[in-house]
């Protein structure tokens, strides 16, 4: 009877899933719409089984997406997009997480760090890290001319089954 008790007292959101707490609020894994009820978002956009909440932190954006109301991605997009900052945070990244796996993809006359940030700005190439980890997410750093330099957290189990969902036609 006393167990029943102490668990009531704790609010709902301690309860829910996490598989990690982004940015030391956003819960992978946790329900979108518990989440949205208790900090609203300045943007919010359904589709079907998918939802977007959008938040604006001092200059940037980060973009809470969720698929059947569990929260299985987030995603800080900074404002200004330097090859300083993405060097800057691949060093931080990589010192907590390893070394990673380089996705990145330029043409082959892109060689040296200004000719990469060329070919980022023309859309001719992008700049991606991902870091895994064993509890079941991912880290994505990138830096593309249609996100610019953004950092996401993504749940792996909920991002395959929404990205079947969407291959299937559902």
């Amino acid at each position: 009877m006393l167990l029943i008790v102490a668990v009531a007292a704790f609010p709902v959101a301690a309860q829910q899933p996490c598989l990690k707490l982004v940015f030391n609020r956003y819960c992978l894994g946790g329900d979108i719409n518990l989440f949205a009820q208790q900090s609203p978002p300045a943007l919010r956009q359904e589709d079907g089984e998918r939802v977007a909440l959008i938040y604006y932190e001092g200059p940037e954006r980060i973009y809470v997406l969720a698929w059947r109301s569990l929260l299985y991605k987030v995603q800080r997009r900074y404002r200004i997009a330097s090859q300083l900052l993405y060097e800057e945070l691949f060093q931080l990244l990589r010192e907590k997480y390893g070394d990673g796996e380089d996705r990145s993809q330029f043409p082959d006359h892109a060689r040296t760090p200004s000719r990469k940030q060329i070919a980022i700005r023309r859309g001719e190439g992008l700049a991606a890290h991902v870091w895994s980890v064993p509890e079941g997410w991912h880290l994505e750093l990138s830096w593309t001319r249609e996100m610019g330099l953004s950092l996401a957290y993504i749940a792996d189990e909920l991002d395959r089954q929404q990205a079947g969902a969407t291959r299937s036609g559902y």
